[in-house]
């Protein structure tokens, strides 16, 4: 959100909502097969009707999100006035506010501007540069000569990071595949090669995005309850699953290789493109078509995709470990 839900903004949700519920909806759509089936057969009505449940879904989110961002005002006695009324503007105004971002990331889309939801994302990133800018100068006051020495090494780190993410949602693993010939009347079909492209980091931010949510939430379950006092055990719970402990970041790692994986398995079916393969007159060659076709590709995509969301996980955990160097967690985007 660009720091807005730290200043309890309208917007302050964000497009988490909408990328939490497009997330969730994906997973049932594997799971149920009446949404498998509208998904694969439905064509632009079947889309439709997947995006208006997803819409739907948005909006359920954020009325929850908006709630329990209520009880922790109300937990942590932030409200001048506790009631009905102060929760329905805190809720209705989280809700309205995630409702037009969505509506804002759909038409962005479909007026070909770009990826609306990544355009939202980067804009509350950019946001916070000057504050970035702000507590940078602060820390080298602070610090003197070794906090020069930490920002240093922090903007070459962070071109480092934008050179790596380039090269490596660029980077591709290219199977070749060769079409046999076959003649349709006098002519003569096929016989060229090609290949078949199978992108290192296959699912984006998505795991990043869902691994975060799921991590988090023991923390923000004890923010609805209340922080445990020192001494209990419920105070060592909690101080083990903070987002800032080192259990959360291996938690947080390991959680989005998973995600990796299960997204690569959909976006990328070693099966279906076995056989789309076959139907076409491709195979790859030494590999008879079917299923050591698809056993290849299997094995091939698990091999590209654990390069891939290790470095997800890298890229994600980086700005996290920055924070907890630098003591100031603000500093890392």
């Amino acid at each position: 959100s660009g720091g807005a839900f730290a200043e309890a903004t309208v917007f302050a949700l964000g497009v988490q909502p909408y990328i939490n519920s497009s997330i969730i909806i994906q997973l049932l759509t594997i799971a149920i097969p009446a949404l498998e089936r509208l998904a694969r057969d439905g064509g632009e009505a079947g889309k439709k009707k997947i995006a208006s449940i997803t819409r739907y879904a948005t909006v359920a989110i954020a009325l929850l999100q908006g709630f329990g961002y209520y009880m922790i005002c109300k937990n942590y006695n932030i409200l001048e006035q506790q009631g009905i009324w102060p929760a329905l503007v805190i809720i209705v105004s989280f809700v309205a506010g995630s409702s037009f971002v969505m509506w804002l990331g759909e038409q962005v889309n479909e007026f070909g501007v770009g990826n609306g939801i990544s355009i939202i994302l980067f804009a509350g990133i950019l946001s916070r540069v000057p504050n970035m800018v702000t507590m940078g100068a602060s820390y080298i006051r602070t610090k003197g000569s070794i906090g020069c020495l930490w920002i240093a090494l922090l903007i070459v780190g962070m071109l480092a990071m934008v050179v790596l993410i380039v090269h490596v949602n660029e980077a591709e693993r290219r199977i070749p595949v060769q079409y046999a010939k076959r003649q349709v009347g006098r002519k003569m079909y096929g016989g060229q090669a090609s290949t078949l492209p199978m992108k290192v980091n296959m699912s984006g931010v998505l795991p990043i995005i869902f691994a975060q949510t799921i991590a988090s939430l023991p923390a923000t379950i004890w923010a609805f309850i209340g922080t445990p006092e020192e001494g209990t055990v419920g105070r060592s719970i909690y101080n083990a699953i903070d987002t800032k402990s080192v259990l959360y970041l291996i938690v947080y790692f390991l959680m989005i290789i998973g995600f990796s994986y299960f997204y690569a398995t959909i976006q990328f079916n070693p099966v279906e493109i076995s056989n789309n393969l076959k139907r076409n007159g491709g195979f790859i060659p030494g590999f008879r078509p079917g299923k050591p076709t698809s056993d290849f590709i299997a094995k091939v995509l698990n091999k590209v995709t654990l390069f891939g969301a290790i470095y997800l996980g890298i890229v994600a955990i980086c700005p996290l470990i920055a924070g907890k160097l630098l003591g100031n967690s603000g500093l890392a985007i």
